[in-house]
């Protein structure tokens, strides 16, 4: 398997090339060589690359050349990673980090300067999920905001800064840090005409913005905007390389040159600078190349399969409003445990809920390329009959 066939299946052609994990050697499926190249698996956001097809993607890619190695996350591929998303995100300069959790830790760190408070969504990643790493390590002060609710608005934004500005002890609002989509909220977006206004607001008041947009990639295809376009509103963004781009770890913090430069020392200081950063990233180039062409496609596959389903009348599917990556499937009366159970053996994995579930929560991702609408939705209604 050669570099060129590798990098091509990252669109269309990756349906037919890359196996799902945990699937071969099951019910039906177990005596059909080709069955696993037909997997569609409703639980990953990307391809769900075993560590045998991830080290084959990496032989290809290395076959193929040139894939030059960094020297402690500088230069080689790690540089050529970066130059490459700069320019897809629209921003002049970028630096590859081990996570997205360092990524929003730098960036709110050095935005931040001397003003320490940072507003904050009460859902958002940065607030639950990093162990108050951003006060511990970084001496901030994360304000949550719009408990229970997507995003922030211009006027909590406001009320909050001038709380800051008048109390007792000045304590300036130094960044905004935005997380679209949210995964606390089923990667529901926030509304970018919202967005536009707190920047707008904001940067006259000389706060700077901050994106994580662990997800970005698939907002352009919900809310017809380019990547360009959503983040410039922000002075910095945050993007992974593993949720979409099949890499086995690492982000992209993107921003001004003058800001990304010299960076380095604050990714050294914190122990991200790693030996030998290109084995994580080395397949990332060719699916982020074709990312947005293969999302959309793989909407038009969910949007049919929907139709198939409501118009056969055993599931019932839902949307939400400001969603982006996810719909949601109820079946009708069926067992829902054996139902998966089923579809899974026919190569359509359904991914777990909980008990009290009524629904399952379905990713839309590439995978759903590999097999045709009508063959999918077969699949689920003959399993609701077994």
């Amino acid at each position: 398997m050669d570099r060129r066939h590798f990098l091509a299946s990252s669109g269309l052609a990756a349906a037919s090339t890359l196996v799902p994990p945990a699937i071969a050697g099951t019910g039906a499926g177990a005596a059909d060589p080709g069955f696993a190249t037909r997997v569609v698996n409703f639980s990953t956001e990307g391809l769900g690359l075993t560590p045998v097809e991830y080290a084959e993607g990496l032989q290809a890619v290395a076959a193929d050349g040139p894939l030059v190695p960094d020297n402690y996350s500088l230069g080689g591929a790690i540089e050529a990673l970066e130059k490459q998303f700069a320019a897809l995100l629209g921003k002049p300069a970028a630096m590859f980090l081990p996570t997205g959790t360092l990524a929003n830790l730098v960036a709110v760190r050095t935005l931040a300067g001397p003003d320490r408070r940072v507003l904050v969504q009460a859902e958002s990643h940065l607030y639950n999920d990093s162990g108050d790493g951003a006060q511990g390590l970084a001496g901030l002060n994360l304000v949550p905001l719009a408990e229970g609710d997507t995003g922030l608005t211009l006027e909590a934004v406001q009320r909050w800064v001038a709380r800051s500005e008048g109390g007792r002890v000045r304590n300036p609002v130094g960044v905004i840090s935005i997380e679209s989509p949210v995964r606390r909220r089923d990667h529901a977006l926030v509304d970018p005409a919202e967005i536009e206004r707190i920047s707008t607001w904001a940067r006259a008041q000389g706060i700077r913005l901050h994106l994580d947009g662990a997800r970005l990639f698939n907002l352009p295809h919900a809310t017809g905007r380019s990547l360009a376009e959503l983040t410039a509103p922000f002075d910095t963004v945050y993007v992974s390389l593993w949720k979409h781009f099949n890499g086995a770890s690492g982000a992209i913090l993107a921003g001004e040159a003058d800001f990304i430069d010299g960076l380095f020392h604050v990714r050294r200081m914190f122990g991200g600078a790693l030996p030998a950063a290109w084995p994580q990233v080395a397949l990332v180039p060719g699916h982020a190349a074709t990312y947005l062409d293969d999302y959309a496609a793989a909407w038009r596959v969910a949007d049919e399969l929907i139709e198939r389903l409501h118009a056969d009348g055993r599931y019932r599917a839902r949307k939400l409003p400001d969603g982006t990556s996810r719909f949601f499937l109820a079946p009708e009366g069926g067992a829902r445990d054996a139902l998966a159970m089923h579809a899974r053996e026919h190569g359509v994995r359904l991914p777990l809920a909980a008990p009290e579930a009524t629904e399952f929560t379905l990713q839309v991702n590439p995978t759903l390329l590999r097999r045709p609408p009508a063959e999918i939705a077969a699949v689920l209604l003959a399993a609701h009959a077994a």
